[in-house]
């Protein structure tokens, strides 16, 4: 299964999304947003930024792992 975008609205109101992996484990977290339109934007820019190596930094996590 491919990942997939998870658009919820929190309890005060505002939209958030999830990236989550094939196996449905959470991959990346949006931060909220005021509209649910703007939290498709969000999704929008996450894809076409994502193929981009050049728009992150990677960090190695205190275990190693990245």
């Amino acid at each position: 299964m491919a990942g997939y975008y998870v658009l919820s609205k929190t309890s005060s109101g505002a939209f958030r999304f999830a990236l989550k992996a094939g196996n449905h484990e959470i991959i990346l977290a949006s931060e909220n947003y005021e509209s649910k339109n703007s939290a498709e934007n969000g999704i929008a820019s996450v894809q076409k930024n994502a193929p981009d190596d050049t728009k992150y930094e990677r960090l190695t996590a205190k275990n190693g792992e990245f």
